[in-house]
């Protein structure tokens, strides 16, 4: 696969960590980096797919029972 370059500017100890952790797993910087990326960038694109669909579901009317939404919301603060 075809690989960019590409310029940011990070925290010197950020840098610190992501040196640690590619030293840690015998990889070097730019493995740790990409792999960070991806997980962010799936992370992200889980959580953009799911707001569409909850969009698209109260578009569509679709809403949880107000008993069903009590009893969760309850369940959250007794946490």
């Amino acid at each position: 696969m075809a690989k960019e370059t590409m310029t940011v500017r990070i925290e010197p100890g950020t840098r610190k960590v992501l040196d640690k952790i590619a030293e840690s797993l015998e990889r070097d910087r730019t493995y740790v980096v990409n792999e960070a990326l991806k997980s962010y960038i799936d992370v992200h694109q889980w959580q953009i797919g799911h707001i569409r669909q909850g969009i698209r579901d109260a578009d569509a009317g679709r809403f949880a029972p107000a008993a069903e939404v009590k009893r969760v919301t309850d369940r959250l603060r007794r946490k």
